[in-house]
């Protein structure tokens, strides 16, 4: 497990995150992604896990990522950037997967899409494969997992809605879900908890964003 986050931490990540963000790009093919510019950092998982809410959470902007009550509408990859900043950290909203409702020719789309992206974007310092605290991972999460670690690129599982299991079925969680990712050779040896409902874990989100961005400067 890595040593906790300081306060100098916290607040400076919270700066990191602070001001106003911009929808800047999106992709729906690999030929089409935006150039390669400063550190990246991605948010995968699977449909309905709350990946937009957490986005939006870490940047404290309500809109920034879409946000829909019909799983799958993430269709593509969305990147956001800091306004007025081109060269500095671009987070990258994944489409969602897993969702047995879509078509198996735009699950296969998706799917190529983002294998593409992982194994091909040298400047991704970190992917977050977000994981619903209520279920933990399921085959579809290990498939992806398995991905990253086919492709070398690190990655960080965080639960989200936390809010929605008892305290002491979060610290289970917690422990179930690191003893499934700490013998695989790309996951980095810590688990987060998070809450976009309470704010839970989301100072400690944005720290681990900014300690593995400050690492590989």
């Amino acid at each position: 497990m890595t040593k906790p986050f300081t306060e100098d931490e916290i607040e400076s990540a919270r700066k990191l995150f602070e001001g106003a963000w911009d929808f800047v790009w999106a992709s729906t093919h690999v030929d089409d992604l935006p150039p390669m510019v400063g550190q990246e950092i991605a948010f995968a998982g699977r449909s309905n896990v709350g990946k937009s809410s957490l986005i939006n959470g870490i940047t404290r902007r309500n809109a920034l990522a879409r946000t829909s009550h019909t799983p799958g509408r993430t269709q593509q990859l969305n990147f956001f950037r800091k306004t007025g900043e081109e060269d500095s950290l671009t987070i990258v909203d994944m489409p969602g997967y897993g969702y047995a409702a879509v078509g198996r020719a735009k699950v296969a789309s998706w799917t190529n899409l983002i294998h593409e992206y992982l194994r091909g974007r040298s400047n991704l310092m970190r992917v977050y494969v977000l994981i619903d605290a209520r279920h933990g991972i399921k085959d579809v999460d290990g498939a992806v997992l398995q991905t990253l670690d086919k492709a070398a690129v690190s990655y960080q599982v965080v639960l989200t809605k936390a809010d929605a299991i008892k305290k002491s079925d979060q610290q289970f969680m917690l422990e179930a879900t690191y003893d499934e990712i700490k013998r695989r050779p790309a996951a980095f040896p810590e688990v987060l908890l998070t809450s976009s409902e309470t704010g839970l874990g989301i100072p400690e989100l944005r720290a681990a964003v900014g300690r593995v961005l400050a690492e590989r400067q």
